[in-house]
């Protein structure tokens, strides 16, 4: 057989890609979505450990 010409190599190559993409937005979409997915707040504690906040609890009750 003969040796394979730079443009098949190049067509197999988008080809794989393609394919391993179609795979990839097909994953997205099987996955079931969480909700409040992509908000993140961090908690009181989180925040102490960044030293943001003082160690001491936060105020719950509302002011008037």
């Amino acid at each position: 057989m003969g040796k394979k010409g730079t443009s098949v190599l190049k067509r197999q190559r988008e080809l794989k890609k393609a394919e391993k993409a179609a795979q990839k937005r097909e994953r997205r979409t099987d996955e079931p979505r969480a909700e409040g997915q992509g908000q993140r707040v961090a908690s009181h504690d989180d925040l102490r450990g960044y030293g943001l906040v003082e160690d001491e609890e936060p105020d719950t009750r509302e002011r008037h």
